[in-house]
Formats: structure tokens, C-alpha cells, sequence
């Protein structure tokens, strides 16, 4: 292991000039800098991340918070977080992830010690418990989601108000008067999870403007659970013609069953999808979808960490813009 005082030696300088480089606390002038980081290249030094932490009252980690939950679908989650991982290491960061539930205590946990100079929260519930222990604590923070009430909170996230709404809207400019919002499984609604609330509050909105009818219901995913959901919609509704889905695990169930009860895609019932690309296009018929910007939330977050970390921003709401992308799964509604 190559000490710091070899790499002084190394490059003709003291070791204190060595700590003041890699430290950055002091002018260095641009000759000396330029020989410590080539003797420090040639020779493969790694300066110790606890004496450095010392020295610093840094740890250069970001703590990521990503409750994996059965009821939510793990592949986009994981995606945000190697997004977030990708991102910190420009910044020369490296993240501790965090997968358990453990709520508050998590929170505290990270927030009491130096485990971590920032924390990021995903799965974030309108009402989350871990919120009052961040607003308390000094450490940086940033959500990857929003709750119901922001302030003093710094988040990013995709616009869902906006993505419902803009879902209702290109099936009532197709002219489909009744439409059904196949939702996230009931767990996710009973936790008031901040995502699948505020795209059924733009779903119904938009509706109202502009006067469509709209059933929302929640489904587990999977044949059996959407078959189930998809017989209680048309037995309720029986003239919907469009649908709104927002639960990756029931896409294609829901077109394998619309096509098994003789119901054409997009001629007679259309389908718009709020979920990753690869769903999408991947799908037995290719959605028309409002991508999930996993990889741009994640590197907003550890920007929005970085700039914390500076004090260069506090409590900034950062939501994305949705865009739809239309496809072979919706069409003109069917004439009566």
C-alpha cells in the first residue's frame, strides 16, 4: 500500500503539499500540482477514505433509500438507483444503498451519523413518515418524489398531474367518451404513494374539464388479478373503449385478455400506458406510453445533492415534463 509520505518523496515535496493538493485547502501552483498527481497516477496511490473523512467532516457517500416492495415494480426503481450511482461517481461519490423498510428509523439512523453526507429518498408516500426527521436534521437531503407538502424539501420527480391528464387528453381528442385507469395494486394507494395518487388527481381532472367519464381501479397485476379487474370494469362500464394503465405487471395480461374476448386493438378499445420505453415497445401491441425518465430523475437527484451540498440551492421542486409518445395501441373511437 503506497503511503502518502512515498508519494511526497516521489515528487520532491513535502507531504503537508501532498494533503493540500488532494485536499484543495490551499493554492498549489500549477507546476507542483501537475508533479503530486503524476507521482500520485505513477505510483497507484489511494488516500485512506476514513483519515480523509477526518480531515474533510466528509464521507463522499450518498445514502439511497429504495424500499423494494412486491406490490412495486423493482425494475424501474433499480434503474433510478444506477442512475444515481452513475452520476455521484463524476462527482467522486459513491453510494450506500439502502433497501430495507425501515422508515423513519432509516432516516434517523443516516441523519445521526457520518455514514453519509446526503441521503436520497424514493418511494415517497404523500404523507411519509420520514419527512419530519429530515426537516430536523442538518443533513442534505432530496426526494425522488412529492409529497403533499414540500416545503423545506428539495425533490425531483416526473410531472404525474400532468401525465394523467395528458393520458385523458389524446383519448378525448381520439374521441373515446369512457375510460378506465388501470391502476397500481391496492397497497400502493392504501400508502398514499405519491406518484400513483397525483396521476389519478390529473387523470380525474382532465376528465372533468372535459367531460369524460372515468372509473379508476387498482389491480395486483398479473392474468388472473387483471382478469378479474377487467370484467368488473366492462360489467360496470360496459361502453369503455379507452384505458389508461399505470402497472407494468398488467399490460400485457390486459392485451392478451382484450384480444381473447374478441375486443381489437386499437379499433375498438384503445390502451395508453404510463411506464418504462422497453415496456412499451416490447409489448404484444406497442403502447402509446408517457416513458418514466428513470435515468434523467436520478442524475437530477445527485445534481440537486450536489448543489445542496454547495448551499447553492434549498428547497427547490424539480418536476419533469411528461411526453407522450403515440403508437399502434390507440386509434379513432369506435362509432356507436
Amino acid at each position: 500500500m503506497v503511503t502518502l509520505a512515498e508519494v511526497a518523496q516521489h515528487a520532491g515535496v513535502s507531504a503537508s503539499t501532498v494533503s493540500y493538493v488532494l485536499s484543495g485547502k490551499r493554492s498549489i501552483s500549477a507546476s507542483t500540482k501537475e508533479r503530486v498527481e503524476l507521482s500520485i497516477q505513477t505510483l497507484g496511490y489511494h488516500p485512506n477514505a476514513g483519515a480523509r473523512a477526518l480531515a474533510s467532516s466528509r464521507s463522499n457517500i450518498i445514502a439511497l433509500m429504495v424500499p423494494l416492495r412486491t406490490d412495486m415494480y423493482v425494475p424501474v426503481m433499480m434503474e433510478i438507483a444506477i442512475a444515481v450511482a452513475t452520476a455521484a461517481r463524476t462527482h467522486g461519490y459513491d453510494v450506500l444503498l439502502l433497501t430495507g423498510e425501515e422508515g423513519p428509523a432509516g432516516v434517523r439512523r443516516i441523519a445521526g451519523s457520518s455514514l453519509a453526507d446526503a441521503v436520497i429518498l424514493m418511494d415517497v408516500e404523500l404523507h411519509d413518515e420520514r419527512l419530519p426527521i429530515l426537516r430536523e436534521s442538518d443533513r442534505a437531503a432530496v426526494l425522488i418524489g412529492l409529497p403533499a407538502d414540500t416545503t423545506g424539501l428539495t425533490c425531483v420527480d416526473l410531472d404525474f398531474e400532468a401525465t394523467g391528464a395528458l393520458c385523458v387528453q389524446h383519448l378525448t381528442d381520439l374521441g373515446h367518451r369512457e375510460i378506465a385507469l388501470i391502476g397500481e395494486a391496492p397497497a400502493v394507494y392504501e400508502r398514499h404513494t405519491g406518484f400513483a395518487e397525483r396521476t389519478v388527481d390529473g387523470v380525474r381532472a382532465r376528465a372533468a374539464e372535459t367531460g369524460v367519464t372515468v372509473l379508476h381501479r387498482p389491480c395486483e397485476g398479473g392474468y388472473a388479478a387483471m382478469a378479474r379487474t377487467l370484467a368488473r370494469i366492462f360489467d360496470e362500464r360496459p361502453g369503455t373503449t379507452g384505458f389508461i394503465v399505470q402497472n407494468e405487471a398488467a399490460v400485457e395480461p390486459l392485451l392478451n385478455l382484450l384480444q381473447q374476448q374478441g375486443r381489437a386493438v386499437p379499433e375498438d378499445v384503445s390502451v395508453v400506458a404510463v411506464c418504462p420505453e422497453q415496456v412499451a415497445v416490447q409489448a404484444s401491441v406497442r403502447l402509446t406510453s408517457v416513458a418514466i425518465p428513470a435515468q434523467e430523475m436520478g442524475r437530477r437527484a445527485v445534481e440537486q445533492v450536489m448543489a445542496t451540498l454547495t448551499g447553492r440551492i434549498t428547497g427547490e421542486v424539480e418536476l419533469l415534463a411528461p411526453g407522450l409518445t403515440v403508437r399502434e395501441s390507440t386509434g379513432p373511437a369506435p362509432s356507436a
